[in-house]
């Protein structure tokens, strides 16, 4: 019990951590439109670790889901996500709108530098606020389940590092439940 207590701990100065990080950029991109190109960054290393490592990014790595589990989970209706957020046709279906809308954007910003890390800040102003609707709602990673990356990362990171409770060894004490920010 110890060890959870400690992997908690760390767990929660993380998610503390990437959560600020994520808020500085996200407010500071509205004074300095140029921080928006952290964002397409954020998307390219959560695709490229899914690649090799599955959904580590979502889990371990990711400032707006830290932000969710950080500061929406105390507050959060702690319902179940609705089964259409993990339909995978639903989830396609946001990731071809999004990425559709962020096409049409960057086309009619380009090649203003500004305008196009304005995009991005607007667009993360956007999902944060649908997301922290949804976590009121719902459940505080109810946004991560529609996600356009992280169904990108889904569809990459398939059969990746997936966890594995060895049936025998559960004693079902739900310590794999509470870990789990999904």
């Amino acid at each position: 019990m110890a060890e959870f207590q400690d992997f908690e701990k760390k767990r929660r100065l993380k998610q503390l951590a990437a959560g600020v990080i994520f808020m500085a950029f996200l407010l500071g991109g509205w004074f300095y439109p140029l921080t928006g190109y952290f964002i397409p960054l954020c998307m390219l290393l959560g695709m490229g670790i899914g690649l090799f490592r599955g959904r580590k990014w979502c889990d371990w790595y990711c400032p707006q889901g830290s932000f969710y589990d950080y500061l929406m989970k105390p507050i959060c209706s702690k319902k179940a996500i609705p089964c259409l957020f993990k339909n995978m046709y639903f989830r396609l279906a946001v990731l071809v709108v999004l990425m559709a809308v962020m096409t049409f954007n960057l086309i009619k910003r380009w090649p203003e530098p500004n305008g196009i890390g304005m995009f991005f800040v607007m667009m993360l102003t956007t999902t944060t606020i649908l997301g922290i609707v949804l976590a009121l709602i719902f459940h505080q990673r109810s946004w991560c389940c529609i996600y356009p990356i992280g169904t990108a990362i889904h569809l990459t990171g398939r059969n990746k590092k997936p966890l594995r409770i060895n049936s025998e060894l559960c004693i079902d004490c739900k310590l794999c439940e509470k870990v789990c920010p999904i």
